[in-house]
Protein backbone atom coordinates (compact mmCIF):
# COMPACT_ATOMS: atom_id res chain seq x y z
CA UNK A 1 0.00 0.00 0.00
CA UNK A 2 1.30 3.25 -0.99
CA UNK A 3 0.94 6.18 1.22
CA UNK A 4 0.39 9.56 -0.67
CA UNK A 5 2.04 12.78 0.76
CA UNK A 6 0.78 15.31 2.81
CA UNK A 7 -1.44 18.48 1.59
CA UNK A 8 1.11 20.98 0.07
CA UNK A 9 2.53 22.96 2.80
CA UNK A 10 1.93 26.01 0.72
CA UNK A 11 -1.60 25.82 0.73
CA UNK A 12 -2.40 24.59 4.47
CA UNK A 13 -0.40 27.51 5.60
CA UNK A 14 -3.34 30.34 3.74
CA UNK A 15 -5.58 28.93 5.94
CA UNK A 16 -7.10 29.51 8.88
CA UNK A 17 -6.53 27.93 12.42
CA UNK A 18 -9.61 26.56 12.95
CA UNK A 19 -8.97 24.58 9.54
CA UNK A 20 -5.92 23.54 10.12
CA UNK A 21 -6.68 22.31 13.34
CA UNK A 22 -9.15 19.75 11.60
CA UNK A 23 -7.01 18.97 8.03
CA UNK A 24 -3.47 20.28 8.12
CA UNK A 25 -1.04 17.42 7.50
CA UNK A 26 -3.51 14.80 6.90
CA UNK A 27 -2.50 12.17 4.51
CA UNK A 28 -4.37 9.30 2.57
CA UNK A 29 -3.68 6.01 1.84
CA UNK A 30 -4.83 4.73 -1.16
CA UNK A 31 -8.15 3.52 0.28
CA UNK A 32 -8.80 7.32 0.62
CA UNK A 33 -10.05 7.04 4.59
CA UNK A 34 -12.35 10.23 6.10
CA UNK A 35 -10.25 9.63 9.15
CA UNK A 36 -6.60 9.35 9.64
CA UNK A 37 -5.12 5.85 9.33
CA UNK A 38 -3.56 4.38 12.52
CA UNK A 39 0.01 2.92 11.39
CA UNK A 40 0.80 0.43 14.24
CA UNK A 41 4.04 -0.82 12.87
CA UNK A 42 7.42 -0.63 14.96
CA UNK A 43 9.28 -0.73 10.86
CA UNK A 44 8.89 -0.73 7.12
CA UNK A 45 9.17 -2.85 4.28
CA UNK A 46 10.77 -2.19 1.11
CA UNK A 47 10.60 -3.09 -2.49
CA UNK A 48 14.24 -3.61 -3.08
CA UNK A 49 17.80 -3.96 -1.15
CA UNK A 50 18.28 -0.66 -3.13
CA UNK A 51 15.37 0.83 -1.95
CA UNK A 52 16.12 0.61 1.64
CA UNK A 53 19.71 1.72 1.21
CA UNK A 54 17.98 4.88 -0.51
CA UNK A 55 15.86 5.75 2.24
CA UNK A 56 18.38 5.29 4.85
CA UNK A 57 21.23 7.40 3.37
CA UNK A 58 18.27 10.31 2.43
CA UNK A 59 17.98 9.73 -0.99
CA UNK A 60 14.66 8.40 -1.56
CA UNK A 61 11.48 9.69 1.15
CA UNK A 62 9.57 7.29 2.93
CA UNK A 63 9.24 5.75 6.33
CA UNK A 64 12.04 2.78 8.12
CA UNK A 65 11.19 2.60 11.55
CA UNK A 66 8.55 4.21 14.50
CA UNK A 67 11.77 5.30 17.09
CA UNK A 68 12.41 7.87 14.08
CA UNK A 69 9.26 8.57 11.83
CA UNK A 70 5.45 6.89 11.37
CA UNK A 71 3.18 8.26 9.50
CA UNK A 72 0.14 9.01 12.33
CA UNK A 73 3.02 10.35 14.18
CA UNK A 74 4.24 12.87 11.25
CA UNK A 75 0.62 14.05 10.26
CA UNK A 76 0.10 14.99 14.40
CA UNK A 77 3.62 16.91 14.01
CA UNK A 78 2.84 18.46 10.66
CA UNK A 79 -0.39 19.75 11.58
CA UNK A 80 1.15 21.35 15.08
CA UNK A 81 4.10 23.09 13.15
CA UNK A 82 1.54 24.63 11.09
CA UNK A 83 -0.35 25.84 14.15
CA UNK A 84 2.36 26.97 15.74
CA UNK A 85 4.41 28.33 12.60
CA UNK A 86 7.36 26.52 12.80
CA UNK A 87 9.21 24.67 10.26
CA UNK A 88 9.03 21.06 11.82
CA UNK A 89 7.78 18.94 15.07
CA UNK A 90 9.16 16.25 16.48
CA UNK A 91 5.99 14.21 18.89
CA UNK A 92 7.29 12.64 22.32
CA UNK A 93 5.85 10.40 24.77
CA UNK A 94 5.58 12.50 27.31
CA UNK A 95 5.42 16.17 28.15
CA UNK A 96 8.60 16.22 30.33
CA UNK A 97 10.09 13.97 27.23
CA UNK A 98 9.59 17.12 24.72
CA UNK A 99 11.20 19.36 28.14
CA UNK A 100 13.84 17.28 28.73
CA UNK A 101 15.27 16.54 24.54
CA UNK A 102 15.01 20.17 23.93
CA UNK A 103 17.23 21.23 26.45
CA UNK A 104 19.83 18.42 26.12
CA UNK A 105 19.87 17.97 23.14
CA UNK A 106 21.73 21.15 22.12
CA UNK A 107 24.11 21.13 25.53
CA UNK A 108 27.10 19.74 26.96
CA UNK A 109 29.25 20.13 30.07
CA UNK A 110 30.25 23.63 30.37
CA UNK A 111 27.55 25.47 29.32
CA UNK A 112 25.00 27.40 31.16
CA UNK A 113 21.79 27.87 31.19
CA UNK A 114 19.39 30.71 32.49
CA UNK A 115 15.60 29.39 33.32
CA UNK A 116 12.98 31.38 35.37
CA UNK A 117 12.55 29.92 38.53
CA UNK A 118 8.37 29.80 37.96
CA UNK A 119 8.65 26.61 36.14
CA UNK A 120 6.59 23.67 36.34
CA UNK A 121 8.15 21.61 38.97
CA UNK A 122 9.74 18.35 37.23
CA UNK A 123 10.97 21.30 34.68
CA UNK A 124 12.50 23.12 37.75
CA UNK A 125 13.89 19.19 38.70
CA UNK A 126 15.50 19.63 35.26
CA UNK A 127 17.27 22.63 36.07
CA UNK A 128 18.28 21.96 39.96
CA UNK A 129 18.65 18.58 39.72
CA UNK A 130 19.74 16.83 36.38
CA UNK A 131 21.59 19.27 34.26
CA UNK A 132 24.10 20.35 37.07
CA UNK A 133 24.33 16.05 36.69
CA UNK A 134 26.41 16.51 33.35
CA UNK A 135 28.39 19.14 34.13
CA UNK A 136 25.95 21.78 32.50
CA UNK A 137 25.95 24.98 34.99
CA UNK A 138 22.13 26.65 35.62
CA UNK A 139 20.92 29.64 37.03
CA UNK A 140 17.10 30.47 37.47
CA UNK A 141 15.89 33.91 38.26
CA UNK A 142 12.51 36.14 38.54
CA UNK A 143 11.59 35.88 34.82
CA UNK A 144 9.78 38.75 35.40
CA UNK A 145 12.46 41.19 35.90
CA UNK A 146 13.73 41.94 32.66
CA UNK A 147 17.48 43.24 34.46
CA UNK A 148 17.63 39.86 35.93
CA UNK A 149 17.63 38.24 32.40
CA UNK A 150 20.51 40.88 31.05
CA UNK A 151 22.88 40.25 34.32
CA UNK A 152 22.18 36.86 34.46
CA UNK A 153 23.72 35.83 30.88
CA UNK A 154 27.11 34.30 31.29
CA UNK A 155 29.45 34.23 28.28
CA UNK A 156 28.98 30.32 28.23
CA UNK A 157 25.06 30.67 28.36
CA UNK A 158 23.70 28.77 25.70
CA UNK A 159 19.84 28.64 26.51
CA UNK A 160 17.04 30.69 28.50
CA UNK A 161 13.99 28.51 29.56
CA UNK A 162 11.26 29.70 30.38
CA UNK A 163 7.27 29.32 31.08
CA UNK A 164 4.56 31.81 30.77
CA UNK A 165 1.97 32.08 31.95
CA UNK A 166 3.53 29.85 35.05
CA UNK A 167 2.62 27.06 36.37
CA UNK A 168 0.96 27.59 39.25
CA UNK A 169 1.22 30.84 39.77
CA UNK A 170 0.29 32.52 36.47
CA UNK A 171 3.44 34.87 36.35
CA UNK A 172 3.98 36.15 32.86
CA UNK A 173 7.35 36.88 31.14
CA UNK A 174 8.36 39.31 28.75
CA UNK A 175 8.72 36.96 25.51
CA UNK A 176 10.45 39.24 23.34
CA UNK A 177 12.32 41.50 25.91
CA UNK A 178 13.77 37.56 26.74
CA UNK A 179 14.30 36.41 23.11
CA UNK A 180 16.17 39.53 22.69
CA UNK A 181 18.28 39.00 25.22
CA UNK A 182 19.41 35.62 24.38
CA UNK A 183 19.73 36.52 20.19
CA UNK A 184 21.84 39.57 21.32
CA UNK A 185 24.20 36.99 23.01
CA UNK A 186 24.02 34.21 20.76
CA UNK A 187 21.86 31.92 23.04
CA UNK A 188 18.28 30.08 22.57
CA UNK A 189 14.91 30.61 24.02
CA UNK A 190 13.28 27.60 24.76
CA UNK A 191 9.24 28.31 26.18
CA UNK A 192 6.56 25.59 27.36
CA UNK A 193 3.33 27.02 26.39
CA UNK A 194 1.14 24.70 28.00
CA UNK A 195 -0.98 26.75 30.23
CA UNK A 196 -1.59 29.09 27.18
CA UNK A 197 -1.99 26.57 24.02
CA UNK A 198 -0.90 27.95 20.03
CA UNK A 199 -4.50 28.64 20.33
CA UNK A 200 -3.80 31.34 23.04
CA UNK A 201 -0.29 32.49 22.36
CA UNK A 202 2.45 31.85 19.46
CA UNK A 203 5.53 32.48 21.36
CA UNK A 204 7.27 32.16 18.02
CA UNK A 205 6.04 35.25 17.08
CA UNK A 206 8.02 36.91 19.43
CA UNK A 207 10.70 35.46 18.91
CA UNK A 208 11.46 32.15 20.68
CA UNK A 209 13.53 29.63 18.87
CA UNK A 210 11.78 26.43 20.37
CA UNK A 211 8.59 25.89 21.87
CA UNK A 212 7.55 23.04 23.53
CA UNK A 213 3.71 21.06 25.08
CA UNK A 214 3.01 18.72 26.71
CA UNK A 215 0.14 17.42 24.82
CA UNK A 216 -1.57 15.43 27.67
CA UNK A 217 -2.98 19.01 28.65
CA UNK A 218 -5.24 20.38 26.51
CA UNK A 219 -4.11 19.66 22.98
CA UNK A 220 -5.42 15.42 23.71
CA UNK A 221 -7.68 17.52 26.17
CA UNK A 222 -9.57 14.43 27.75
CA UNK A 223 -7.67 12.81 29.97
CA UNK A 224 -6.92 9.82 27.70
CA UNK A 225 -3.13 9.29 27.25
CA UNK A 226 0.47 11.33 27.25
CA UNK A 227 2.20 12.98 25.07
CA UNK A 228 4.90 15.76 24.22
CA UNK A 229 6.17 18.11 21.13
CA UNK A 230 8.91 20.12 20.21
CA UNK A 231 8.68 22.70 17.33
CA UNK A 232 11.25 24.79 15.75
CA UNK A 233 13.15 25.07 12.54
CA UNK A 234 15.02 23.03 10.17
CA UNK A 235 18.41 24.03 11.45
CA UNK A 236 17.85 23.15 15.03
CA UNK A 237 16.35 20.45 14.25
CA UNK A 238 19.22 19.00 11.63
CA UNK A 239 22.34 20.16 13.61
CA UNK A 240 20.55 19.42 17.56
CA UNK A 241 17.21 17.42 18.15
CA UNK A 242 16.25 14.96 15.41
CA UNK A 243 19.92 12.93 15.89
CA UNK A 244 18.63 13.23 19.66
CA UNK A 245 15.55 12.59 19.08
CA UNK A 246 16.48 9.18 16.91
CA UNK A 247 18.94 7.59 18.71
CA UNK A 248 17.53 8.55 22.35
CA UNK A 249 14.01 6.67 21.98
CA UNK A 250 11.59 9.38 23.25
CA UNK A 251 9.47 8.90 19.92
CA UNK A 252 5.49 9.15 20.60
CA UNK A 253 3.54 5.81 19.67
CA UNK A 254 1.36 5.80 16.36
CA UNK A 255 -1.52 5.35 19.05
CA UNK A 256 -1.44 8.45 21.48
CA UNK A 257 -0.68 10.40 17.75
CA UNK A 258 -3.69 9.66 16.80
CA UNK A 259 -5.43 10.58 19.72
CA UNK A 260 -3.72 13.94 19.70
CA UNK A 261 -5.17 14.51 16.30
CA UNK A 262 -8.66 14.29 17.22
CA UNK A 263 -8.17 16.15 19.97
CA UNK A 264 -6.69 18.91 17.75
CA UNK A 265 -9.77 18.92 15.48
CA UNK A 266 -11.48 20.26 18.72
CA UNK A 267 -9.08 22.33 20.56
CA UNK A 268 -10.07 25.60 19.18
CA UNK A 269 -13.46 25.46 20.76
CA UNK A 270 -12.57 23.55 23.90
CA UNK A 271 -10.07 26.13 24.57
CA UNK A 272 -12.73 29.00 24.04
CA UNK A 273 -15.09 27.76 25.66
CA UNK A 274 -13.11 26.53 28.95
CA UNK A 275 -11.65 30.45 28.98
CA UNK A 276 -14.94 31.02 29.43
CA UNK A 277 -16.05 29.39 32.36
CA UNK A 278 -12.49 30.66 33.65
CA UNK A 279 -13.35 34.21 33.43
CA UNK A 280 -16.84 33.37 35.01
CA UNK A 281 -15.14 31.74 38.01
CA UNK A 282 -12.47 34.06 38.62
CA UNK A 283 -14.73 37.53 38.49
CA UNK A 284 -16.77 35.73 41.30
CA UNK A 285 -14.56 33.78 43.52
CA UNK A 286 -12.86 37.80 43.44
CA UNK A 287 -15.48 39.00 45.54
CA UNK A 288 -14.89 36.47 48.36
CA UNK A 289 -10.64 36.04 47.92
CA UNK A 290 -8.54 38.63 48.12
CA UNK A 291 -5.59 36.58 46.07
CA UNK A 292 -6.99 35.40 42.92
CA UNK A 293 -4.87 35.74 39.77
CA UNK A 294 -6.63 34.98 35.90
CA UNK A 295 -5.55 37.59 33.30
CA UNK A 296 -8.87 38.66 32.64
CA UNK A 297 -9.30 40.31 36.27
CA UNK A 298 -8.15 43.95 36.43
CA UNK A 299 -6.54 43.10 39.70
CA UNK A 300 -3.83 40.56 37.63
CA UNK A 301 -0.52 42.29 37.98
CA UNK A 302 0.80 41.23 34.39
CA UNK A 303 -2.84 42.15 32.82
CA UNK A 304 -1.05 44.36 29.88
CA UNK A 305 1.23 42.45 29.17
CA UNK A 306 -1.26 39.12 29.07
CA UNK A 307 -2.88 40.95 27.29
CA UNK A 308 -0.59 41.89 24.14
CA UNK A 309 0.84 38.26 24.18
CA UNK A 310 -2.38 36.35 24.36
CA UNK A 311 -5.37 36.56 22.77
CA UNK A 312 -7.47 35.36 25.88
CA UNK A 313 -6.34 34.84 29.58
CA UNK A 314 -6.73 30.93 29.51
CA UNK A 315 -8.15 28.18 31.00
CA UNK A 316 -6.55 28.27 34.39
CA UNK A 317 -6.94 30.26 37.48
CA UNK A 318 -4.90 30.30 40.60
CA UNK A 319 -6.23 31.11 44.36
CA UNK A 320 -5.16 31.82 48.24
CA UNK A 321 -6.69 30.46 50.52
CA UNK A 322 -5.80 32.19 54.02
CA UNK A 323 -6.08 29.14 56.24
CA UNK A 324 -3.39 27.26 54.58
CA UNK A 325 -3.55 23.38 53.66
CA UNK A 326 -5.92 22.56 56.23
CA UNK A 327 -8.74 25.13 54.56
CA UNK A 328 -7.65 24.23 51.01
CA UNK A 329 -8.01 20.61 51.66
CA UNK A 330 -11.95 21.37 53.39
CA UNK A 331 -12.71 23.69 49.83
CA UNK A 332 -11.38 20.74 47.78
CA UNK A 333 -12.99 18.04 50.07
CA UNK A 334 -16.39 19.68 49.65
CA UNK A 335 -16.43 20.30 46.07
CA UNK A 336 -19.37 18.34 44.31
CA UNK A 337 -18.61 18.62 40.83
CA UNK A 338 -14.78 19.44 39.87
CA UNK A 339 -12.37 16.36 40.40
CA UNK A 340 -9.26 16.47 42.33
CA UNK A 341 -6.56 15.42 40.30
CA UNK A 342 -3.07 16.86 39.63
CA UNK A 343 -4.08 17.21 35.33
CA UNK A 344 -5.18 19.91 33.52
CA UNK A 345 -6.49 21.24 30.64
CA UNK A 346 -9.24 18.56 30.40
CA UNK A 347 -12.91 18.73 29.66
CA UNK A 348 -13.63 18.32 33.38
CA UNK A 349 -12.62 20.76 35.20
CA UNK A 350 -9.97 20.08 38.28
CA UNK A 351 -8.84 21.38 41.47
CA UNK A 352 -4.88 20.69 42.48
CA UNK A 353 -2.91 21.40 45.77
CA UNK A 354 0.33 22.40 44.04
CA UNK A 355 2.08 22.65 47.73
CA UNK A 356 1.67 18.41 48.55
CA UNK A 357 1.90 17.74 44.56
CA UNK A 358 3.07 19.08 40.82
CA UNK A 359 5.70 20.78 43.04
CA UNK A 360 6.58 18.43 46.29
CA UNK A 361 10.00 17.75 45.31
CA UNK A 362 11.14 21.11 45.19
CA UNK A 363 12.48 22.13 48.48
CA UNK A 364 9.91 24.17 50.62
CA UNK A 365 11.91 27.14 50.83
CA UNK A 366 11.88 27.27 46.60
CA UNK A 367 8.63 26.63 46.74
CA UNK A 368 7.63 29.66 48.69
CA UNK A 369 9.93 31.66 46.79
CA UNK A 370 8.09 31.07 43.90
CA UNK A 371 4.32 32.13 45.70
CA UNK A 372 3.38 28.54 46.00
CA UNK A 373 1.66 28.06 49.51
CA UNK A 374 0.18 25.37 51.57
CA UNK A 375 -2.85 27.84 50.48
CA UNK A 376 -2.61 28.10 47.00
CA UNK A 377 -5.24 26.33 44.66
CA UNK A 378 -4.94 25.61 40.86
CA UNK A 379 -7.91 25.54 39.03
CA UNK A 380 -8.75 24.02 35.31
CA UNK A 381 -11.11 24.67 33.61
CA UNK A 382 -13.31 22.60 31.97
CA UNK A 383 -16.48 22.23 29.82
CA UNK A 384 -19.23 21.97 32.30
CA UNK A 385 -21.69 24.58 32.61
CA UNK A 386 -20.23 27.70 33.73
CA UNK A 387 -23.51 28.39 36.71
CA UNK A 388 -22.74 24.87 37.68
CA UNK A 389 -18.99 25.34 38.22
CA UNK A 390 -19.38 28.96 39.55
CA UNK A 391 -21.88 27.49 42.33
CA UNK A 392 -19.82 24.53 43.19
CA UNK A 393 -16.76 26.93 43.85
CA UNK A 394 -19.29 28.90 45.76
CA UNK A 395 -20.12 26.10 47.70
CA UNK A 396 -17.00 24.72 48.78
CA UNK A 397 -15.99 27.89 49.36
CA UNK A 398 -17.97 28.47 51.93
CA UNK A 399 -18.03 25.13 53.65
CA UNK A 400 -14.17 25.99 53.71
CA UNK A 401 -15.39 28.96 55.88
CA UNK A 402 -15.12 31.21 53.46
Amino acid sequence: MKHRSAIDRKITSKWSNQTQLVRAGSMRSNFDEMGEALFLTSAFAYETAEEAEARFDGRSEGFTYSRQTNPTVSMFEERMALIEGADIGRATATGMAAMTAALLCQLKAGDHVLGARALFGSCRWLMDELLPRYGIETTVIDGTDIDAWKNGVQSNTKVLFLETPANPTLEIVDLKAVADIAHENGAKLVVDNVFATPILQKPMDFGADIVCYSTTKHIDGQGRCLGGMILTDHAFDEEFLYPFYRHTGCAMSPFNAWIMLKGLETLGLRVNAMCDNAEQIAANISDKLDDVRHPSLTTFRDRDLAAQQMTRGGTMIAFELPGGRDQAFKFMNSLEIVDISNNLGEARSIATHPWSTTHKALQEDARLELGITPGLIRFSCGLEDGDDLVNDVMQALEKAGL
